[in-house]
C-alpha cells in the first residue's frame, strides 16, 4: 500500500527550512489533535510520523534520496550490501536459539570447551504500565502500586529447605552438578554435558523440602511499591527497579520494569522540554493590540499581544515548560500560538467601519 508523501501530509515544500516544516506540524497537531473536538486519531498520528522524520536532517537526507524505503523500509536494511539480514523485525536485533544441545555439541566437537557455569539464577523481571496526566508526567509524583508478585518464602528465606534440615550431596550427580549423555548424530557419537536433572546444576538438594513452599522458595504475595515518578517524564519512557521483580528459590529477584503512558491534555502538546498551546483573539484586538489571560501548567500568566500581530505568531513565555528530568529547577518555555479570528457575522455598522477603513487605506 502506498504511502503518502511526508512533505504533503505537513503542507509544506521540499526546500522548506526546519523552522517552516516545525510551525507547520505545531499547528497540525493542535489542528487535529484526537481529544479536541473535530480532532482526528489517524491525522495525527500521520502528522507526527511525517515530523519525526522531516526534524530530523539525517532522516529527511535520507527520505530525499530514497524515499519511505530510506526511513524504515519493509525490508528492514533498505536492501543495503553488508545489512544484517536478521535486521528489520520491528528494527531489533533477532537472536536465533536453536536448542537441541547443538551450541555443546559444536563446542566439543571443534574444542570450544564452553563453561556450564551460567551465573546465578534470578527470577522474572516483570513489566507493568502507568499511565498518567499531562500535569503529572510535568511534575512528577510519588506514586503506590499494589502487584501480586512470587516472593521470597517466609518459612526457608528461600533456601527452599524445611528448616532443622541442610542441603545434602545430589545422589545423581554426586555434588558435580553436571550430567553427561552420548547423542548419535551425523558426526557419530558425541558426548554432550548437560545440567543434572535431579539438582538443576546446584550439586545439592535438601534434606527435607520446605513444606510452605514445597521446595519453590517462593510465595504468592500482594506487594505495596513506592514509585518516585521524577518530573518531566514523557511518554514511552520506562522505569527500572532493580531486584523489585519475582523472587526465584536460591537466587536473586529479577527487575521490576514500569512502561510510562502519558494520557493527551485537551489543551496542551508538548514536544520535548517544550509545552505549546493556541489563544484565540479578534481581528480588532490583533489590529490595535492587547493583553490577554494565558492557561498554563502553573495557571493563568497575563500576556501582552502587541499591534499588529499576525496569526500564526508565537510567543515565548520562559519556565513555564517542562522541568528538565536531570535538573528539575530547569525549565523549558511554553509557546503560545496565536489565532486571529476574523469575524464571519457582521453588523451594518460594523460592516460601515470596515468599509471606511478600506477606503482610507
Amino acid at each position: 500500500m502506498s504511502q503518502r508523501d511526508y512533505y504533503e501530509i505537513l503542507g509544506v515544500s521540499k526546500t522548506a527550512s526546519a523552522d517552516e516544516i516545525k510551525k507547520a506540524f505545531r499547528r497540525l497537531a493542535v489542528q487535529h489533535h484526537p481529544d479536541k473536538e473535530g480532532g482526528n486519531e489517524e491525522k495525527f498520528k500521520e502528522i507526527n510520523e511525517a515530523y519525526d522524520v522531516l526534524k530530523d536532517a539525517q532522516k529527511r537526507q535520507r527520505y530525499d534520496q530514497f524515499g519511505h524505503a530510506g526511513v524504515g523500509g519493509a525490508t528492514g536494511n533498505g536492501g543495503q550490501p553488508g545489512a544484517n539480514p536478521f535486521e528489520g523485525f520491528g528494527g531489533q536485533n533477532v537472536n536465533f536459539d536453536f536448542g537441541g544441545g547443538f551450541g555443546d555439541i559444536f563446542d566439543q566437537f571443534f574444542g570450544g570447551g564452553r563453561s556450564q557455569q551460567r551465573g546465578p539464577k534470578k527470577g522474572r523481571d516483570v513489566e507493568v504500565q502507568l499511565q498518567l496526566t499531562f500535569e503529572e508526567a510535568i511534575f512528577g509524583l510519588e506514586h503506590e502500586m499494589s502487584l501480586d508478585l512470587e516472593d521470597t518464602c517466609e518459612h526457608c528465606h528461600g533456601t527452599t529447605v524445611e528448616p532443622g534440615y541442610e542441603m545434602k550431596t545430589c545422589p545423581t550427580c554426586h555434588g558435580a552438578g553436571q550430567q553427561t549423555r552420548v547423542m548419535n548424530t551425523m558426526f557419530g557419537a558425541i558426548q554432550q554435558t548437560v545440567p543434572c536433572e535431579t539438582c538443576h546444576g546446584a550439586g545439592k538438594i535438601p534434606e527435607k523440602v520446605c513444606s510452605v513452599c514445597h521446595g519453590t522458595g517462593t510465595q504468592r504475595k500482594k506487594q505495596s511499591i513506592n514509585v518516585k515518578i521524577p518530573a518531566g517524564i514523557d511518554d514511552g519512557a520506562t522505569i527500572r527497579l532493580a531486584g523489585r521483580g519475582e523472587a526465584i528459590g536460591g537466587g536473586e529477584k529479577g527487575d521490576l520494569y514500569i512502561h510510562i503512558r502519558v494520557k493527551a491534555d485537551k489543551k496542551f502538546t508538548r514536544e520535548g522540554d517544550i509545552i505549546l498551546s493556541e489563544e484565540h483573539v479578534s481581528m480588532v484586538d490583533a489590529a490595535l493590540g492587547t493583553e490577554i489571560d494565558v492557561l498554563t501548567v502553573d495557571g493563568p500568566v497575563r500576556m501582552k499581544v502587541p499591534a499588529g500581530t499576525q496569526s500564526g505568531t508565537d510567543f515565548k513565555l520562559s519556565g513555564h515548560g517542562v522541568p528538565h528530568l536531570r535538573n528539575e529547577d530547569k525549565r523549558g518555555p511554553h509557546i503560545v500560538s496565536i489565532v486571529v479570528d476574523t469575524p464571519t457575522k457582521l453588523s451594518r455598522k460594523q460592516k460601515e467601519i470596515l468599509e471606511s477603513l478600506r477606503r482610507s487605506k
